[in-house]
């Protein structure tokens, strides 16, 4: 007697195409003609971006001034964390040979600040910086509480070490007229840190909302205060707080501080001739600042 074996036939996939396996199929065939033709073709774009971008890059111009050896005794001076809240100030005069035209932008620049630190990345309250919790200190170690136990906001190591130097720009119309180069504050962020990782809680009144809280250590004011003539410049919507915020990934970097007012003598650029950069010299734990 022949035994046949037993299905499940509930286990049997679906007469269908797409199930059976039966769908039509397509085998490309290519030639060593066409494969080489895509190749060449590929290459050639790729070549062109490549020549574009570099003819952009040599176009762009640009002047680097590192205000470190000008402002060394405000350096030595903030060597001792306790004189952080006094002021110094110095001026560096250089002479731009070439007109910047179109667009000019102000950048600061660090050497050997390491913001990729791991340590140093997580010591942030993502919780305070969109507004949702700004009591929430947990992850902010070890800049979660000041020296009187109140909880500090903005918390944590990003925020307590930022760049707060402050640059001014002057421009000589002649021998004896000195005028001050209009700088804009505002379109230095991603569209997306201004508008979606940072947000203010919502409250018409920053000084009672954060009643109770301290300021990070080394800040001369507090988060609701860093613009008080722009609301939608302040607080944790301040740009240059959520320029500093975006953490570098290697140690030296450079980041957007201002953009040109393109206004009156400067409607079309920077023009050639005398300027001068004047510092007010805040910054504590960075070494070898300079400005581009």
């Amino acid at each position: 007697m022949e035994m046949m074996p037993q299905y499940d036939l509930s286990r049997l996939p679906e007469n269908t195409a797409l199930k059976q396996q039966t769908l039509p199929t397509q085998q490309l065939n290519l030639s060593a003609s066409v494969v080489l033709s895509i190749f060449f073709i590929t290459g050639g774009f790729c070549l062109s971006i490549g020549i574009i971008l570099l003819l952009s890059a040599k176009s762009t111009k640009k002047i680097e001034i590192n205000y470190t050896k000008t402002c060394a005794n405000c350096a030595q001076l903030r060597e001792n964390s306790s004189n952080f809240d006094k002021a110094c100030n110095c001026s560096l005069p250089f002479y731009l040979p070439e007109k910047m035209e179109g667009d000019v932008y102000m950048y600061y620049k660090l050497y050997g600040f390491y913001q990729n630190l791991y340590q140093y990345i997580l010591s942030r309250s993502n919780s305070q910086l969109v507004g949702k919790d700004i009591w929430d200190t947990t992850n902010c170690d070890p800049f979660q509480v000041s020296h009187n136990d109140t909880p500090i906001i903005p918390c944590g190591a990003i925020a307590n070490s930022i760049f707060n130097d402050t640059i001014t720009l002057s421009y000589n119309l002649n021998s004896s007229t000195q005028i001050e180069v209009p700088m804009l504050k505002s379109g230095l962020t991603w569209w997306t840190d201004k508008y979606v990782k940072f947000r203010n809680p919502r409250s018409s009144n920053f000084t009672s909302t954060f009643a109770g809280s301290s300021k990070p250590l080394h800040w001369a004011k507090p988060i609701y205060e860093l613009d008080l003539d722009d609301p939608g410049n302040n607080g944790f919507l301040n740009e240059d707080f959520i320029v500093w915020m975006r953490t570098a990934a290697f140690p030296t970097f450079k980041k957007l501080y201002r953009r040109l007012k393109r206004v009156h003598a400067f409607a079309e650029g920077l023009p050639a001739g005398n300027y001068s950069l004047s510092i007010s010299y805040s910054i504590l734990l960075c070494h070898a600042p300079s400005s581009e």
